[in-house]
């Protein structure tokens, strides 16, 4: 059984522009105001779990589950899908994340900008590269999908993002809360998942990098950046590249110990160019 690379809806050839630099307000055309329709949501359903996705209603016009046991009930089975719509015709449908399902990262809005900022530090860090879908929320967020893992929910409260992932869900296409539909902005055929320890590590860095790198000398950094593990080394070779710029060192012998850890260069220039903006600013 295959995954779908996107949720179904529109195409875009060109692909989902990930974290935009200015917060996204979605807008419904009228078409898509006040409840979808019924067996555009049904139909929505079975799509998702003909490629894998399993799937459960959620109270119309609502985000609670209808279900007993809610993302515990989710399943492929049209039989099982077709049983529960005809019980509830208006339900909005829900997917389960983590694998078999989606991994999808939840993006809030609000009046300081919400998770916007922090999105795109993601974006310039490379940890978006490979979402397979954007959708907007009726709040005026973002859903960005990814390929389902088998890493736990989390949360960055104070950046206003969510990670939807094992014991997890979200509402999809076509649903809608508050007379507001879920919008399939754009897609492209991504298979990447999004390492959530990582994201945590680059917004949010734990001291404890500083006493293993020891001073912070051009040597001893670079030589600390060369041994990182993979899973630590965009966000460790960040907190190097910073530890760097605040004492005006040249950043070169960073991305070369990165290259040799096993980071990509491209991804590796980019970090610390975050990095550099970062000491800038």
């Amino acid at each position: 059984m295959t995954r779908p690379s996107r949720p179904p809806g529109r195409n875009n050839a060109d692909g989902p522009a990930i974290a935009p630099d200015r917060p996204h307000r979605a807008t419904s055309p009228p078409s898509q105001q006040g409840p979808p329709d019924a067996a555009r949501v049904l139909a929505a359903a079975l799509a998702y779990a003909a490629a894998g996705w399993p799937v459960f209603p959620a109270r119309p016009g609502g985000k609670a589950p209808l279900t007993a046991h809610g993302f515990k009930d989710a399943s492929t089975a049209p039989v099982v899908i077709r049983a529960w719509w005809d019980r509830w015709s208006d339900a909005n449908v829900a997917l389960a994340t983590g694998q078999p399902g989606p991994d999808v990262l939840d993006v809030d809005q609000r009046e300081d900008g919400g998770g916007w900022a922090a999105l795109n530090r993601l974006k310039r860090a490379g940890l978006l590269a490979g979402a397979g879908a954007l959708v907007s929320t009726p709040g005026g967020g973002l859903h960005v999908y990814f390929a389902g893992t088998a890493q736990r929910c989390g949360a960055l409260p104070r950046h206003h993002l969510d990670f939807k992932a094992g014991g997890g869900y979200v509402l999809a296409p076509p649903s809608a809360v508050g007379g507001r539909a879920y919008q399939l902005l754009g897609h492209r055929p991504g298979t990447a998942a999004l390492d959530w320890q990582a994201a945590r590590r680059l917004l949010e860095p734990s001291p404890a990098p500083r006493r293993r790198a020891g001073r912070a000398s051009p040597a001893r950094l670079a030589a600390w950046v060369g041994q990182l593990p993979e899973g630590d080394r965009n966000a460790g070779l960040y907190w190097a590249a910073c530890r760097a710029a605040e004492s005006g060192q040249d950043p070169g012998p960073l991305v070369v110990a990165a290259v040799a850890a096993g980071l990509p260069e491209a991804e590796a220039a980019r970090t610390v160019a975050s990095a550099e903006r970062r000491g800038r600013g």
